[in-house]
């Protein structure tokens, strides 16, 4: 049996090109270069887009959610956006963003296939092909191979324990874990076993560099998070929160311009009880996200201008609240789009209200812009990206821009 196939068969590697770096870390050989950055970062489990940017001007949004809906005046009172859409006051932080017209929204987005699975809409939303589960890679991995195939120097970098779908494929990524778990030892850092790799990957052949390559790629990365830690002290904001977690990021990005895309997952979003309004379980993680994607932004400094930052979830949630004082498994959702070349400061997409004529299956928001055309937007104005890459990117899809190519 040669390396590649016991590497395979071991479990170590999904695909012929991912190199054994352990569970928390995998590297790749890509081209050196710099341009633009696009930021993914997932919310798993389905945040309540209507308490995110609320439709304050529509009173069903009032009768459906007696207990959680965020007021529009008073204590706990939402930040108007634009006299219809108002912001949760947990996302302040964010402010400053929107009035720079750095940041939009697009509203009644998201997958149309119609699964309230968190696992099999997640598959989806990652893979780019809702409703089919034959898609083997991701499509961030196929962006990366359109990068890379028309002439643009490409490189990835996954900020978590394990190596996300979206990035699965034929082309491999940096995967680093972040926070505490940066620094935890791997498996491959013991030295007997970080021997006997070295050992079996000491020659000349294609797949023992890629091994020595995404071994060393591994050390500059947790070097500089470490480094990042040990400077900030005990004012650095705390590891197990996204606020930290995105800080690190956005300093590592800042540092290396060769990295092209970025992933970062974000959990605790599935608020079947409790939901809270302007107070409460919803509101103190969209407090840390927004501190975090604030702090994205700093810390990328001057290359937030070529960055482009999407904020994704799998579905959004009923209009409705529950019994529980909480919100279940919906259907259409808000998208994000921050960044120096978005068209900021406005909400785009097609909105529909929240008659019960008008909801999904008489219960949710409808999707009335499908996700694929908030990405293809992006990867079309911010990258350049030519139409037959982007029919790679998202096969057998057709933008219809009905986000307008104002957004990017």
């Amino acid at each position: 049996m040669n390396r590649r196939r016991f590497l395979r068969t071991a479990g170590l590697i999904p695909a012929l090109t991912l190199l054994p770096l352990g569970r928390n870390g995998w590297a790749a050989r890509l081209p050196e270069g710099g341009g633009k950055r696009l930021v993914v970062i997932f919310l798993r489990g389905a945040v309540d887009g209507l308490n995110v940017v609320v439709p304050y001007h529509e009173s069903a949004y009032y009768d459906a959610r007696p207990t959680i809906a965020i007021p529009d005046r008073g204590e706990g009172a939402l930040l108007s956006l634009d006299g219809r859409f108002g912001l949760h006051p947990a996302l302040a932080p964010l402010l400053p963003l929107w009035k720079d017209r750095q940041l939009a929204f697009v509203h009644a987005c998201g997958s149309p296939d119609p699964t309230r699975s968190h696992f099999d809409a997640q598959d989806y939303m990652e893979s780019g092909t809702p409703g089919r589960k034959s898609t083997t890679d991701g499509w961030m991995n196929r962006l990366l191979a359109a990068l890379g195939g028309h002439g643009s120097s490409a490189r990835a970098v996954s900020f978590g324990p394990t190596l996300p779908r979206i990035f699965e494929g034929k082309l491999t990524v940096s995967n680093i874990a972040v926070g505490k778990q940066m620094a935890k030892p791997m498996a491959i850092d013991r030295p007997p076993i970080s021997a006997a790799f070295d050992r079996m990957y000491r020659g000349d052949d294609a797949v023992s560099v890629a091994y020595r390559e995404g071994q060393a790629a591994r050390r500059r990365l947790v070097a500089m998070l470490e480094q990042d830690m040990a400077q900030s002290n005990n004012n650095a904001p705390s590891a197990l929160g996204f606020a930290g977690i995105a800080e690190q990021a956005g300093r590592v990005l800042a540092r290396d311009p060769r990295i092209r895309l970025a992933f970062l997952a974000v959990g605790g979003w599935d608020t079947h009880v409790n939901q809270g309004a302007a107070s409460g379980q919803l509101a103190n993680h969209l407090r840390a996200l927004g501190e975090g994607l604030a702090m994205l932004a700093r810390a990328l400094g001057a290359g937030f201008a070529d960055t482009s930052v999407v904020v994704m979830s799998e579905f959004g949630r009923t209009v409705r609240e529950n019994g529980n004082g909480g919100t279940d498994h919906g259907h259409g959702n808000v998208m994000w789009v921050a960044g120096g070349n978005v068209r900021g400061g406005t909400i785009y997409g097609e909105w529909p209200g929240l008659a019960a004529e008008n909801l999904y299956e008489g219960r949710d928001l409808p999707v009335t812009t499908d996700f694929r055309d908030v990405l293809s937007t992006v990867l079309t104005r911010h990258f350049g990206l030519p139409a037959a890459d982007l029919a790679s990117v998202f096969p057998g899809f057709s933008p219809s821009q009905k986000p307008g190519g104002r957004l990017a």
